[in-house]
């Protein structure tokens, strides 16, 4: 839908996103995609779904070549952080 029909036909363009995502373009590009809440909710949390499986997976693949939270801390240590004389 160019961003002209989306001006002139608001009232489809919600009506539409209900049933699917619709992309609205503007000078021959994308310039947005109107969706629906539960849609939105649904990326949103398959997004973060996706992060927490990937972090975990980066995890374990850690615990399995032996990296403790010791050796993660040494690793994340500010080197320019004052001495504490230890």
């Amino acid at each position: 839908m160019t961003a002209t029909e989306a001006k002139q036909n608001l009232a489809a363009l919600i009506d539409a996103a209900q049933r699917e995502p619709v992309v609205v373009r503007r000078h021959d590009r994308d310039v947005a995609v109107v969706l629906s809440p539960q849609e939105y909710d649904r990326l949103r949390g398959a997004t973060i779904q996706e992060f927490q499986r990937l972090c975990d997976e980066i995890a374990e693949r850690a615990a399995a070549r032996g990296l403790t939270p010791e050796i993660l801390d040494d690793i994340l240590k500010d080197d320019d952080a004052p001495a504490t004389g230890h």
